[in-house]
Formats: C-alpha cells, sequence, structure tokens
C-alpha cells in the first residue's frame, strides 16, 4: 500500500489511542512487525502556545517507520501553523483526527465532532496540506450518530481536499467503544474513494483481520484495544497472511516482554509515571492468565519499579 510515496508492505498497523501508545507501547508493537505507526493526539493549540508536554508526544524511536503525527483541533488555520511551527520535527506523515469521541475534545468542536460539519473537515484537509511537506491523512468514525452516518461523505470530501489516505473506525461518535464495529461502512468508504482505507474496530485475530479486509476490501487493518496485552497480534497476523503457522507466546516470553515495557516506560516516562501507566497495560497482559485477578490485585498495589518486576517474575514461577 502507499500512501503518498511512502510503501508499506504489512497489513496492520497500530491504531493510535491517547494514554495508550506512546512511545513504549509502540516500541514494543514493532518488535512484532507493526506495519506503520501513529503518535498519541496531538493538539495544534499546544503547538502553537509552545507546549513542552505537547512537544514531548511527537518523539518517536527509529523502530518506528513510518510514523505519522496525529494533530487534533478545529481550525483549519491552526493545522496550517502548527505544521509549519513543527518544522523538522514532522516524521513521514500527517494524521489528523475526526474520530476521537472523548468529551473533553468533543465539547472543543474536535476530534468526532467534525463528522457533523463535512465541509469544515474538507477546509482542514486542504489547509495542511497545502503546507505540509509530507502526505496527510486522515481518521474518522462512521459518523456521529445512528441518524447521522455520513463517513463515505466525509471521506470523498477529504480525498478531493488533498488527503492521500482515510481510516475508518467502524463506529460512530455516540457509539463510543460500545457494540459492533460496522464493516459495511468500511466497505463504503472504501467504494467511495480512490485512495487506501484503513478499517478499524474489533481486530482480536488473524481471522477477523482476514475477514474484514475481505468484506470491506480495505487496504489494512488498524489494531487498537485489540494490541493492548496482545501485541504478537501483529507476528499472529504476519505470519497467517504469509500463510504460515503462528505459535503463541509462552509463559516466560510473555513475563520477559511485561518486564520489557515496564522498563521502558520507566525510561522515557520516569519511575513513578512508568510504573502507574505500566499497571494498566500489565492488567492486560494477565487477563487470561491463571489467578489473574490476585496478580492484578499484586500489580496495582505495587509501590516501586523493582517491586512491580518481582511481581511479574513471579508469573512464570506460580502459573
Amino acid at each position: 500500500m502507499l500512501i503518498g510515496d511512502i510503501n508499506i508492505n504489512k497489513i496492520a498497523a497500530l491504531a493510535p489511542m491517547a494514554g495508550v501508545t506512546d512511545r513504549a507501547f509502540r516500541e514494543i508493537c514493532a518488535l512484532f512487525g507493526a506495519a506503520y505507526f501513529t503518535s498519541e493526539m496531538i493538539s495544534t493549540k499546544g503547538i502553537i502556545y509552545g507546549s513542552q508536554k505537547t512537544f514531548s508526544l511527537s518523539e518517536r524511536s527509529n523502530f518506528e517507520y513510518p510514523f505519522a503525527l496525529q494533530l487534533f483541533g478545529n481550525n483549519p488555520k491552526d493545522f496550517k501553523e502548527a505544521i509549519k511551527i513543527l518544522g523538522d520535527r514532522i516524521p513521514e506523515i500527517i494524521d489528523i483526527n475526526m474520530g476521537c469521541p472523548a468529551m473533553k475534545i468533543v465539547k472543543e468542536n474536535s476530534g468526532s465532532a467534525l463528522m457533523k460539519t463535512p465541509e469544515l473537515c474538507g477546509e482542514i484537509v486542504y489547509a495542511a496540506k497545502s503546507v505540509s511537506p509530507v502526505p496527510v491523512t486522515v481518521k474518522i468514525r462512521s459518523g456521529w450518530s445512528e441518524s447521522m452516518i455520513n463517513a463515505p461523505m466525509v471521506a470523498k470530501i477529504c480525498e478531493q481536499a488533498g488527503a492521500s489516505a482515510i481510516t475508518v473506525h467502524g463506529r460512530t461518535k455516540q457509539q463510543g467503544y460500545s457494540g459492533i464495529c460496522n464493516q459495511e461502512i468500511i466497505k463504503s468508504v472504501k467504494e467511495a474513494v480512490n485512495i487506501p482505507v484503513i478499517g478499524n474496530g474489533d481486530i482480536t485475530s488473524a481471522r477477523n483481520c482476514a475477514d474484514m479486509m475481505h468484506f470491506t476490501k480495505c487496504d489494512m487493518v488498524a489494531i487498537g484495544r485489540g494490541a493492548m496485552g496482545n501485541p504478537w497480534i501483529f507476528s499472529e497476523i504476519n505470519l497467517v497472511s504469509a500463510g504460515e503457522r503462528f505459535i503463541p507466546p509462552s509463559i516466560n516470553e510473555r513475563v520477559d516482554i511485561m518486564k520489557l515495557h515496564t522498563e521502558k516506560l520507566c525510561e522515557y516516562k520516569g519511575e513513578n509515571r512508568g510504573i502507574t501507566e505500566a499497571r494498566k497495560h500489565l492488567s492486560c497482559y494477565v487477563k487470561d492468565i491463571k489467578n489473574a485477578s490476585d496478580i492484578r490485585r499484586k500489580i496495582f498495589s505495587s509501590k516501586s519499579k523493582s517491586e512491580l518486576l518481582e511481581i511479574i517474575q513471579s508469573i512464570s514461577q506460580n502459573v
């Protein structure tokens, strides 16, 4: 698949999730063959106002390629100015978030709220494209609500404004993450545009990845929640799509990845914040392990990195 002149050979990307797909998690997913990476959401206003916290979200490693910065906002001029300010920080792709359902984003008429104003979506893409030295892509939802499903129209407007690819989450804003991903909408978007379409929603295995791609004819899938505690889903998809057998990691292999993930979080964010953020990831890693509830209780009561690593190590000894 080509996004502009960027060639992507594999079929499973890591979908961006605020507070989850930080550098540490992206690097873990890269180890297992994720095809494409996107930053957590970055505020155009934060860039314009020089927020160091905002700029820190643009940091990436050499493991992540291709890499997109995902921007959110509601003003075409802000996108234009933010991209100019980013300058040399711009990686291979700029992605525009028009799909986030979080209330703090929506109440600012950003994220999925933009689905209510298709013309503004086009104006934002056009503004970003006019100054971006790299391809501009867009992440959308199926629509605002069941009575306002307009992803095919929004996708076509974004394509006409210069977008090089569209990612579609097959749920409305009002659904949030409840219910079932509507693959009919992803299929309709694919039929409406001539640029690559990435399907997103409910991908938890190589089988349902293949099912989505077969039904919708999308060019790639983006995996979000399905990768939490399960970063080897990318290995599974890559192997199965190549006609090879996937062998799930052993408990010892899982423990090693849990320890590595925890170490990376503490290295990049400091021990206090690192162990706080590690807890939510570790609770996903242990979801189908024997005595998971007891392990989670110990994880969330840990007070230091060393204590947390000891708890992780004990999993392989007690299972």
